[in-house]
């Protein structure tokens, strides 16, 4: 599309998480007029820590904003999977380093929000919008939200996340998939950690139907602290208790006991684990979804923020170089479809003691990101 008709776009965002403030920094930068609509009266994320790869950084490196990510994130060189106990089953380089000239990252949750909505215009992000409607009518689309605010747009990009309703009243209906398992997450000081990750990297013990992930966060003298393990109940935010969590790390490493009877729990943040099934079409003529409203995973391959942000990527690219939005729609689904759809395969799969022979099974999902 030419950049005047770009200029003349007027997009609606919902969702403000990192798929939609990346979305907004990214088509807003085409020079088209974006507009975030967010449910919540204030954006903020629990204190969990994640990894950006290479890809997603060279992402920010071209919307300009590389250096501000790099100011709140720690470098890491690899990936290390070890049994319950101790022992080394795998340890790999992450990949794509030197096809995107940059290292894998690590974050906080709310210092990797921070940024992004702090580099949006003021006024850029509506807060108070829950949607209720949307309508595709064809050449444009309507969002009507419960505030009785309606808007009218060229193009509305679902990244309301993975109980997204744009996709629920447009693309699927299929509910969320409970994964039989809950997460425990809390960040704590690297000194509780007994030097477990002081280089830097990322391990994970595998072992009794449990993964156990240390993230360092070093630049803020941090760890996050991730315990997976399996779970009947589908609560999606069950009350967390030390006892049942020092049941579930019975029979590892001492100090990963000795790191869980040292928490507070007050500080533990338990979720039970969700993905979506691959939804078959993603777009219609004027709305379209990103992030975990298209394709939301489980986290056990790390890619769920990854896939957002190379999802907002790949949109832009594609309204700026195809004829039109229907156009550019499509081609974005062809780009990121086939490799989201693996992904959210692999992250299924999940991690055990026997079944680990590389941390990056042929390292195909850093090669579909780096064609994508």
């Amino acid at each position: 599309m030419t950049p005047g008709t770009l200029k003349n776009l007027n997009i609606a965002v919902i969702g403000a998480g990192y798929a939609g403030a990346t979305a907004a920094l990214a088509l807003s930068r085409l020079g088209a007029t974006v507009t975030v609509y967010e449910q919540a009266q204030e954006v903020k994320e629990v204190g969990a820590g994640i990894g950006l790869r290479p890809s997603t950084m060279d992402q920010f490196r071209k919307l300009g904003i590389f250096d501000l990510i790099a100011a709140v994130t720690s470098a890491s060189d690899y990936f290390e999977i070890l049994t319950a106990n101790g022992q080394r089953i795998a340890m790999e380089e992450w990949p794509e380093k030197e096809a995107f000239s940059a290292t894998t990252r690590f974050v906080h949750r709310g210092d990797f929000i921070d940024v992004l909505l702090g580099v949006l215009p003021d006024g850029m992000v509506k807060l108070n919008h829950r949607l209720s409607k949307i309508v595709d009518n064809g050449s444009s689309a309507t969002a009507v939200f419960e505030n009785g605010v309606t808007v009218n747009a060229d193009l509305i990009v679902g990244a309301d996340g993975i109980r997204s309703q744009v996709r629920q009243h447009l693309f699927s209906d299929k509910p969320p998939v409970f994964a039989g398992e809950h997460a425990y997450r809390a960040v704590i000081p690297a000194a509780d950690t007994y030097g477990m990750v002081a280089d830097g990297n990322l391990r994970m013990y595998v072992g009794h139907g449990t993964k156990i992930y240390l993230l360092p966060l070093q630049h803020r003298d941090e760890v996050s602290f991730d315990v997976t393990c399996l779970a009947t109940d589908s609560t999606p935010a069950p009350l967390a208790s030390k006892d049942q969590l020092l049941q579930v790390v019975a029979g590892f490493d001492p100090r990963l006991i000795a790191i869980a009877e040292g928490l507070d729990m007050g500080k533990v943040n338990l979720r039970a684990v969700y993905d979506i099934d691959p939804v078959s079409n993603w777009h219609s003529s004027s709305v379209v979804l990103i992030g975990d409203a298209a394709h939301a995973m489980l986290h056990h391959q790390g890619q769920g923020a990854n896939s957002a942000v190379l999802d907002a990527g790949a949109l832009a690219a594609s309204l700026s170089e195809a004829g039109s939005i229907p156009e550019a729609l499509a081609q974005y689904q062809a780009s990121r479809k086939p490799v989201t759809d693996e992904l959210q395969r692999l992250s299924r799969q999940g991690w055990s003691e026997d079944e680990v022979e590389s941390v990056f099974p042929s390292q195909h999902q850093g090669e579909l990101a780096a064609r994508s």
